[in-house]
């Protein structure tokens, strides 16, 4: 499913950290330890919708939307997860799923705005990266 002409859009490259490649999306991390947050990308250019993939890539989509969704549940036993695909910002299509506590700062509202960001120390991100790679089952 690789699209050759793929390319990340910047604010993506310049937020994230890269965790690997499923079959159809790039699975990135949201370089901010205040929200677990991971980020799948569709490695498909010009594409700003869910209804912009064919068919069968919405439903592979999906999937990939699930693993990665339930491999963050798994690992940060979170009360709620926020799954959305907003693109106001950024154009290039992306799926925030977000890991949400009843105690975190934004509880119950979106996560967008609330703090600013606090990047990962390197060896918090190191830990974090290595440990969703697992559970996903990304090779390194």
């Amino acid at each position: 499913m690789q699209d050759s002409d793929f390319t990340l859009h910047p604010q993506l490259a310049k937020d994230t950290v890269p965790l690997g490649d499923l079959p159809l999306s790039r699975v990135l991390l949201i370089d901010d330890e205040t929200y677990p947050w991971l980020l799948l990308v569709p490695r498909r250019r010009g594409v700003s919708e869910i209804v912009d993939l064919g068919s069968v890539e919405r439903a592979h989509l999906m999937s990939e939307i699930t693993q990665v969704a339930d491999a963050l549940k798994a690992e940060t036993e979170c009360d709620k997860l926020n799954i959305a695909a907003l693109g106001n910002v950024v154009p290039q299509l992306h799926v925030h799923i977000i890991a949400r506590f009843r105690s975190d700062a934004a509880w119950p509202r979106p996560v967008w705005g609330v703090c600013p960001p606090s990047r990962y120390g390197e060896a918090a991100r190191e830990d974090a990266v290595a440990r969703l790679r697992r559970r996903i089952w990304l090779a390194s």
